[in-house]
């Protein structure tokens, strides 16, 4: 045998070697590559696992919820488009010691949302916390600090961060000149609070489902969950919490803003002669110095009659721009319209799968906590606000409140015993 045939042989060994072990090596990085993850809570929990099973090797590992019903549900569901099978625990502290668990994703109540962050941290794990993120602005500043602390990631779920990218960069690249004001909607058609729109049922575990909130004297959660707990003070934060955060954090996005010097939040409960203690109308303005923005909120009267031309609009010095979810028009100083966008888009699992690549190293988080907490801190603001019926003025560079003792007082909660938040 010449060199040329021994080199021709030896190339065609080395190929055929290559070859034979190149579907080994892609399912090794495959493998090595698929992240691992549970869903705490099956309520907005749901639209969870459904995004996740969208995504390419992803692994939903644990199911936790204390309603046995929705359990069985959200286990069904994952069994149906997964190879894997999925655990089903009612106490998601189980499973925070599981090395393999990547990321944990939080759909609890808001109450929940900065301890059971906090706990996956100091766990070691990734987390994706659902909005508002905090119940209170003394745990939107915990729950910044454990982020850093843990050097993990933690992304809010407010999706329109990855939705409306394309519009705000349209915005700052000047579709409407100098942008001076923003103002967001917020209209619905909700019912009396209370009524058992979404009945809790008889065998929920009401001890884990309150967690590290206090009891509330002389109150009856049973007829609350799952859903009209967002009403009452002591455990939800109003409609600030509820739906504000989405567009109020696009506002803030859109005008460049840090924290605001001044914030008011007037309105009531006008609309029914119930429990709920957090209003239904109002507006929240929060002036930033330079430029301002509103909330205008109707949550039980969808106001058909004056629809806005979308959920958030920008005031320029150069005309108009509504946008909503992923798409805008920029409207002319006169009105008229001059140009029309659209972006990526692409629902739940576009905002996931921006975390989850973020995990792998191959992207950067479109939400990060830090950044989230900003316009949670907003909401809270507002409330302490309405709350204290004060006009709240803070400092731009860190959204402490400046000579407010009556706002102040709303500030952190108390939490049962053995439940404090230690970072």
């Amino acid at each position: 045998m010449n060199r040329r045939d021994l080199f021709q042989k030896s190339s065609a060994l080395g190929l055929g070697a290559a070859l034979s072990t190149l579907p080994r090596l892609r399912a090794a990085d495959k493998a090595a590559n698929k992240i691992k993850v549970a869903v705490v809570a099956l309520g907005r929990g749901m639209g969870h696992v459904q995004a996740l099973l969208a995504l390419p090797n992803v692994e939903i590992k644990y199911l936790a919820e204390v309603d046995p019903a929705r359990l069985e549900k959200g286990l069904k569901v994952v069994a149906d488009k997964q190879e894997v099978s999925c655990h089903g625990v009612k106490d998601f502290r189980s499973f925070l010691d599981d090395k393999e668990l990547d990321a944990v994703f939080i759909a609890t109540p808001n109450f929940w949302h900065t301890p059971a962050a906090v706990m996956a941290l100091q766990a070691g794990k990734h987390v994706y916390v659902e909005k508002p993120g905090s119940q209170n602005a003394g745990e939107a500043e915990l729950l910044v600090m454990a982020a850093q602390k843990s050097g993990k990631l933690v992304q809010m779920g407010n999706q329109r961060r990855t939705w409306m990218k394309e519009a705000i960069e349209a915005l700052h690249g000047g579709a409407i000149g100098t942008v001076r004001y923003g103002r967001g909607f917020y209209y619905n058609s909700r019912k009396e609070t209370g009524a058992l729109a979404i009945p809790a049922p008889a065998d929920l575990d009401w001890n884990l489902w309150q967690g590290p909130v206090p009891d509330e004297p002389g109150r009856d959660l049973k007829k609350f969950a799952h859903y009209d707990w967002h009403w009452l003070w002591h455990w939800g934060n109003g409609e600030m919490g509820n739906n504000a955060i989405h567009t109020i954090d696009i506002l803030r996005w859109g005008i460049k803003g840090e924290y605001p010097v001044k914030v008011t939040y007037n309105g009531g409960r006008y609309f029914y002669d119930d429990p709920q203690e957090t209003p239904d109308t109002g507006n929240a303005v929060f002036d930033f110095g330079h430029a301002g923005i509103e909330w205008v909120q109707s949550s039980c009267h969808a106001r058909a009659a004056e629809k806005p031309l979308s959920e958030v609009i920008f005031y320029g010095d150069n005309g108009t721009m509504a946008a909503g979810r992923d798409t805008w028009t920029v409207h002319d100083p006169k009105g008229a319209e001059v140009s029309k966008g659209k972006g990526a888009g692409g629902g739940d699992p576009a905002h996931f799968g921006n975390f989850i690549e973020a995990i792998r190293g191959n992207a950067r988080l479109n939400s990060p906590i830090d950044e989230g907490q900003k316009s949670t801190m907003m909401c809270h603001l507002a409330n302490m606000a309405y709350r204290s019926n004060t006009v709240v003025r803070c400092d731009p560079r860190t959204g402490k409140i400046l000579d407010n003792p009556e706002a102040l007082n709303f500030w952190s909660r108390s939490y049962r015993a053995g439940w404090e938040i230690k970072i």
